[in-house]
């Protein structure tokens, strides 16, 4: 009999009884703007902050109302102008270098490797050809953290000032350090599909009080930037406060009480997901044309996506690998599609970033499959997902490795 999984690739685990049980309290008294409060009360955004700085160990947080609006103030904190040239990954997801756009900087993508991290020695190499860059946006995306050390002393010697989008990477760590806090900021998502859940949020947290002075202000502080208590000194304030535009993006204290009880469960939610990457890991490990996607001891990865390799598989055999799983109930993404799809779309469809030709990356996204893992998988789902892969991929040997000039399409 032909195993299929029913389960839901979107669906998220509940809210904490104490998220609903805090939200509800904001629901009643009605101060939900994070400055709206009462003579004593911190209010729940400043109390997560005050959280989510003393959980990554950085001096200052700001809670914004997405991770792209997290990203786009630490670009503008560091000094990003109108024509910049801003270094990035070519993988990424597109609000990353949508963020650049946004600062009417100009996006100049570096190569990926098969480990899905930024290519080291293109970097260098993009580095010394554009010397008038001053700022790499790290993405560690899908949860791929690259040699950080390595990346940290080539910034250094380049000057440029290193920005960490940490979307995928809430609770993860390179060598002991904590995932954004490597650079001058690190940014943080708190949508549905990440590691915390508020519908949409952002955090920002750094030890420079100049830029955190600068982001707080953008986020639309008015003249109230002493109530946040992981926020810089207000003589850290006083030399901007007239000439720092309000960008209105604070986060409400509804999503703050709906975040700060999964923050405190966090390390917890990352041992489970890592749970699971683990099991579908072991279900396609020595699985002849699907190479898995090496994690280095240094990285302590946080497994809330699975990704593997189809390396020279055309594109008609992996779009019938994507039909036929899918017709299993497993729900696969693309990321070599000739059309964006859904949330997968690659460096070439951004035509606003001007993208030069990256013939590596083009070699890993034409065999890159994504898989989202939620918590709410069993151990035994995990199992059947990656048996039903298995399965297929070793349906589809023979025809994998021939030509085809009409990709089947992909499914929305």
């Amino acid at each position: 009999m032909t195993e299929r999984f029913d389960g839901s690739f979107t669906q998220q685990e509940p809210i904490p009884e104490e998220g609903i049980a805090a939200a509800l309290d904001v629901l009643r008294h009605g101060r939900l703007h994070r400055y709206n409060t009462v003579p004593g009360e911190a209010g729940e955004t400043a109390l997560l902050e005050e959280e989510f700085a003393a959980a990554t160990g950085a001096r200052y947080c700001l809670a914004v109302a997405s991770g792209g609006q997290a990203i786009t103030i630490a670009l503008r904190a560091a000094g990003v102008k109108p024509g910049d040239p801003v270094l990035t990954n070519a993988f990424t997801l597109a609000p990353v270098p949508g963020a650049i756009a946004a600062v009417g900087g100009q996006p100049v993508l570096i190569e990926t490797t098969p480990a899905l991290t930024i290519d080291l020695d293109h970097l260098a190499e993009c580095a010394r050809a554009t010397p008038e860059a001053r700022v790499l946006l790290l993405s560690h995306m899908r949860g791929h953290i690259c040699d950080m050390d390595r990346l940290m002393e080539l910034c250094r010697d380049a000057g440029l000032a290193v920005i960490e989008d940490c979307a995928h990477t809430m609770g993860a760590a390179w060598n002991g350090t904590p995932s954004g806090r490597h650079g001058l900021m690190g940014c943080y998502s708190t949508q549905t599909y990440k590691h915390m859940n508020s519908g949409e949020g952002g955090l920002l947290v750094s030890d420079d009080a100049e830029a955190m002075a600068r982001a707080v202000l953008m986020s639309g502080s008015y003249m109230l930037y002493e109530r946040h208590r992981a926020a810089p000194p207000a003589e850290a304030f006083e030399p901007l406060r007239l000439d720092v535009p309000n960008m209105s993006a604070r986060m409400d204290n509804l999503r703050a009480a709906i975040l700060r009880p999964q923050l405190a469960g966090l390390g917890a939610r990352c041992d489970a997901w890592n749970a699971r990457y683990r099991c579908v890991e072991a279900g396609l490990r020595d699985l002849p044309g699907l190479s898995l996607i090496a994690r280095p001891e240094a990285e302590a990865y946080v497994g809330s996506s699975f990704q593997f390799l189809l390396p020279d598989w055309d594109a008609r055999a992996i779009g019938t690998l994507i039909q036929n799983c899918a017709a299993r109930g497993v729900d696969l993404k693309w990321f070599g599609a000739d059309r964006p799809v859904a949330f997968t779309s690659r460096y070439d469809h951004w035509r606003y970033a001007a993208p030069a030709p990256l013939p590596q990356t083009d070699r890993v996204l034409a065999g890159l499959i994504d898989m989202r893992l939620p918590l709410t998988f069993s151990l035994e789902d995990c199992a059947l997902i990656a048996r039903i892969i298995r399965s297929e991929v070793l349906s589809l040997q023979g025809s994998a490795a021939q030509p085809a000039t009409d990709p089947a399409p992909q499914p929305g």
